[in-house]
């Protein structure tokens, strides 16, 4: 059992693994995984099916506990908190958007957004401030009345977008966000990341398995003009946002580092995913990703 005076690490980091290994049924998950993820920064988690992501992502939500090692959160290690710490850690350090839809069919788009501050105990005029900044954020301001039946695929993602990200929690962690999207649907929810992250300095935690999209979260940039206008355009030298990606196989690291250099690297198990994983590339980027003349074809249906 650690101590409690071990609680508070002595560290910078928004959220940070410690040796941290994880077996279910004496077959390991996770092996002596340890990683940074700093203020500000994305790193891309990428590997082949059952190499341990999902678990990963589950630690740091502290919904599963490891075996060994420890895991900290703003600086707190997470695995000494009592339930009600934990979700407060959630609502208030970290918003999750999972791959599979989870919006509450039952509500609006209003009230599905604002569910996590009610739950937090927020007060109703902060809450409806919050919520009408997040669905402008996200392209859905006026759509706040609306039920998820009578939104498009994307539409829905976005809104599972602005739950998340609503009072703009420093830690997002996305989980294949862009998964079975279009793909002008998913440049638009690529933007919406690359915002969030450089606009109000999140620090994310992106898994994904189309590595096509990695170069493009790399090296965009979103700046904000002063008059409420952001705009995303390629990022100069001094303007590259701070970014690597980490590579499981079998439940181990067996690559981290900068995107040039995966791109460059010869690592057998690297060569295997891009087989595994080799989808047809797309261009994301769209000077406006909300020109109603690129809506995909579910939203004119």
């Amino acid at each position: 059992m650690t101590s409690q005076t071990s609680q508070v690490a002595s560290t910078n980091a928004e959220l940070e693994f410690r040796n941290v290994s994880l077996s279910f049924d004496d077959k390991p998950a996770l092996t002596n995984i340890s990683f940074r993820l700093e203020r500000a920064e994305m790193i891309f988690l990428t590997g082949a099916s059952a190499s341990g992501k999902s678990v990963l992502l589950h630690l740091a939500m502290g919904l599963l506990r490891p075996d060994e090692g420890q895991i900290f959160v703003e600086g707190r290690e997470i695995e000494n908190l009592d339930e009600s710490e934990l979700l407060a850690v959630r609502g208030g350090s970290m918003g999750i958007v999972f791959q599979e839809e989870s919006l509450f069919s039952g509500m609006s788009v209003y009230d599905n957004v604002a569910y996590r501050l009610e739950e937090h105990g927020w007060k109703e005029d902060m809450i409806d401030r919050a919520v009408r900044e997040v669905l402008r954020f996200v392209g859905l301001g006026g759509e706040e009345e609306k039920f998820p039946e009578e939104l498009s695929g994307g539409m829905k993602r976005r809104v599972e977008i602005a739950r998340a990200m609503i009072g703009w929690p420093s830690i997002m962690l996305f989980d294949e966000p862009t998964l079975s999207l279009d793909p002008i649907v998913a440049g638009q929810i690529l933007d919406l990341i690359i915002r969030a992250r450089d606009v109000n300095n999140i620090s994310s935690l992106y898994v994904t398995k189309r590595l096509q999209e990695v170069p493009y979260l790399a090296s965009y940039r979103a700046l904000a003009d002063g008059k409420g206008e952001i705009a995303t355009s390629k990022a100069t030298a001094e303007q590259m946002p701070k970014t690597k990606i980490m590579v499981l196989d079998s439940g181990k690291i067996v690559f981290s580092g900068s995107v040039a250099e995966f791109e460059k690297s010869t690592l057998p198990e690297i060569a295997n995913l891009r087989l595994l994983h080799q989808t047809e590339e797309s261009e994301y980027y769209v000077a406006d990703p909300w020109d109603k003349r690129r809506k995909p074809k579910e939203e004119i249906l």
